[in-house]
C-alpha cells in the first residue's frame, strides 16, 4: 500500500478529527475527497488510494467518532449538519479548494451536501451506492447491524461475522475479507475485537424525525459532472431510484456492479473502469 500523510484537525467545538492524505499535494489533477459511509472509516479507501496516488492527491477522512478521530462526548451532535462542518473545517485547514467528491452511501449524501455548502468547491461527485431514496428496508436493516456492538474474540471470528452478515460484498480472497474485518473492529482494552465506531451515533437516526426531501440536495450536482455506481442487488439504493436519478439528470453516468449488494468496493472490474474513465477529465 502506497505511503501517506496522517492529519489531525481540530473541529469547530475542538473535537479532533483524523485524515489519511496520499500523493502530491501539488499535483496538476484535481484532489479526490473520499467520503465513507456511516460507520466506515478511512481504511475502507486504501487500495483506491495507493491506485491513484501517483497522479493525484487523495484524502480520507474519519468522521467524528469512527476511525480515528474522537468520539462526541454528546451524541446529538452525530448530525450531517456536523459532518458538513467538520469537512468544510477539513477541507480549508487541508487547502482543498476544488475536489472530486466520492462518497459511499452516507458519504454520497455529504457529497451532494457540500455540492450546497461550497457549490464552487465540488468540480465533480461519485455517488457509491446511494440516491435521494434510501430503500426503507436496507436502512432499517443496516441501523440494526451498526447499533450495538457485537464484540469478536479474534480476527478469524470477526472475519466469519461479516461473511455471514454482509454475503453480497464483493470481497473473494480471506486476504480481502481480513482487510476488510481491520477496517470494521479495533481492539480494545480488554483484548476483545469491537466495532470501530460509536455506536451512539445511531441515536439521532432513531428519534423519529420525517426524512427531509433529499432530491434537492441531488439536483444542486446538476452542474457538475456525476457518476452514480449501483450494486445490483443493493437494498439501499433501489433500481427504481437509480432510474429516477437519471430521469432527474440526464448527463449523469450511471453504472450497475452485478452482482453486487451495499456497497461496491471499486475493487470490481465495473466499478474500477467507470471510475477511471469518469475521473480522467479532472
Amino acid at each position: 500500500m502506497a505511503s501517506f500523510r496522517e492529519h489531525r484537525i481540530a473541529a469547530r467545538d475542538g473535537l479532533a478529527l483524523y485524515a489519511r492524505d496520499y500523493g502530491d499535494p501539488g499535483s496538476a489533477r484535481l484532489p479526490l475527497l473520499c467520503l465513507p459511509g456511516l460507520t466506515r472509516n478511512s481504511a475502507d479507501f486504501a487500495r483506491l488510494a495507493a491506485r491513484l496516488a501517483p497522479e493525484r492527491r487523495v484524502v480520507c477522512p474519519d468522521y467524528r467518532g469512527r476511525g480515528r478521530s474522537e468520539h462526541d462526548r454528546d451524541w446529538r451532535r452525530y448530525t450531517p449538519h456536523t459532518y458538513l462542518d467538520d469537512l468544510a473545517h477539513l477541507m480549508a485547514a487541508l487547502g482543498l479548494e476544488r475536489v472530486v467528491a466520492l462518497g459511499t452511501s452516507m458519504g454520497g449524501l455529504l457529497a451532494m451536501g457540500l455540492a450546497v455548502l461550497k457549490p464552487g468547491a465540488v468540480a465533480g461527485a461519485v455517488l457509491n451506492d446511494i440516491g435521494p431514496d434510501v430503500g426503507r428496508e436496507g436502512f432499517g436493516r443496516l441501523l440494526d447491524y451498526i447499533s450495538v456492538d457485537r464484540p469478536q474474540p479474534d480476527w478469524a471470528s470477526a472475519v466469519a461475522f461479516l461473511r455471514r452478515t454482509l454475503p453480497f460484498l464483493s470481497f473473494t480472497s480471506d486476504e480481502d475479507w481480513l482487510e476488510f474485518a481491520q477496517g470494521t473492529f479495533r481492539t480494545g482494552t480488554d483484548g476483545r475485537l469491537h466495532f470501530d465506531w460509536d455506536v451512539r451515533l445511531v441515536r439521532p437516526l432513531r428519534r423519529g424525525a420525517a426524512v427531509p426531501d433529499l432530491w434537492p440536495l441531488f439536483r444542486a450536482l446538476g452542474p457538475v459532472p456525476v457518476l452514480a455506481l449501483r450494486g445490483a442487488v443493493s437494498d439501499i439504493l433501489t433500481d427504481a431510484a437509480f432510474a429516477r436519478m437519471q430521469a432527474e439528470m440526464p448527463q449523469l453516468r450511471r453504472v450497475t456492479v452485478p452482482g453486487v449488494g451495499h456497497a461496491p468496493s471499486f475493487e470490481e472490474p465495473e466499478s474500477r473502469a467507470a471510475l477511471d474513465e469518469f475521473l480522467s477529465r479532472f
